[in-house]
Formats: structure tokens, C-alpha cells, sequence
């Protein structure tokens, strides 16, 4: 979050004064597909900016901001023992779009996007790949992509190994205006 913040103050300036930079809020979706259980949590915090004159954009999500799971009990154990969220309270993206892009052109376009995620106090770069919708009121974004938790340190005990996919399914949805 503090990483986001200092992307954000860092841009203001130029918010004022630059159509080029888009504010945007959104969705993150993760599913948990285990051979026992399945567990979907979601959340509608996703707050992110866009320079469409730089390609470049950042996001962030507060990790204790995901409802849904499958009971309360599960919830406090994503937020106290495996995403331990009063320690690393929030995830972000900071990166560019790869390709270059027309941004006047109205319509769906496929892209990448390139940079450093963070999650669970670890900054991993990723490319992931993501469908952009460019119309009059402003650009939507919409992406899948995997996360491995152990990459991101996220540690399982034995007892739920069955209960708890290694790989979590995330789609983010954003919209900027």
C-alpha cells in the first residue's frame, strides 16, 4: 500500500494537468481449485492508475478486503495464518503495457503487461496477459493469471494439503476513466 501511495503522490502533479492519466477501481476474483474443496473469495477494492502516454500503470488491493470462502473460519485463516494481512496488508502491480497501443482506436485489444507483483511481502515479475477495452468514457481491463503460492512464500500445512490448490486462479477487472 505505501508503495502504491508513493506511485500515486508521485503522479498527482500530473493528474491535474494530463489527460494521458487514468484513475481506476475494480475487482480481483481468486479461486482455489483443490481436490476437496473448492474456495472462491472476492474483492471490489481494487484501486489503479494509468499513463497511456508512458504505457505504464500500478494497482493495489487490500488482502483483507476478499470476502466470499466457504466459512467464516476459512476467512480468518486467510487472513491470520496464510495471507497474514495485519502484516502485509495490501498486494500490488507496477509495470508497462508491452506492446504499444493506439489509444484512440475504440475496440478490444490484446495485450501484456510487464512488472513487478507483490504479494505476501514478495516482488516477483510477471507478464500477464490481458484484454483492454478502449472506448469514449475510458479504457477497461480485464486479466487471468496464476499465482504459486509458495513463490510468494504463502505456506500450507500438511493437514490441509488437499483442502488448499498450490496455484490460485486470480482474474482482475478495472476500469479507468
Amino acid at each position: 500500500m505505501k508503495y502504491f501511495l508513493f506511485t500515486f503522490l508521485i503522479l498527482l502533479p500530473s493528474l491535474a494537468f494530463n489527460q494521458s492519466i487514468l484513475k481506476g477501481t475494480g475487482k480481483v476474483d481468486f479461486v482455489s481449485n483443490a481436490p476437496l474443496e473448492v474456495i472462491k473469495a472476492s474483492s471490489n477494492e481494487l484501486k489503479g492508475i494509468l499513463d497511456t502516454a508512458n504505457a505504464s500503470f500500478a494497482f493495489t488491493i487490500p488482502m483483507n478486503s476478499f470476502l466470499g470462502f466457504n466459512s467464516p473460519l476459512q476467512q480468518e485463516h486467510y487472513n491470520e495464518h496464510y495471507l497474514e494481512t495485519n502484516t502485509f496488508t495490501s498486494a500490488s502491480f507496477k509495470g508497462k503495457i508491452v506492446e504499444s497501443i493506439d489509444w484512440g482506436k475504440i475496440g478490444k485489444q490484446s495485450i501484456r503487461a510487464k512488472g513487478k507483483f507483490t504479494v505476501h511481502g514478495v516482488t516477483l515479475e510477471k507478464i500477464i496477459p490481458v484484454e483492454i477495452e478502449i472506448s469514449k468514457t475510458g479504457v477497461l481491463a480485464k486479466a487471468n493469471f496464476t499465482i504459486i503460492l509458495a513463490e510468494y512464500n504463502i505456506k500450507l500445512p500438511k493437514i490441509v494439503f488437499n483442502k488448499i490448490a498450490e496455484a490460485i486462479q486470480v482474474t482482475v477487472q478495472i476500469d479507468f476513466k
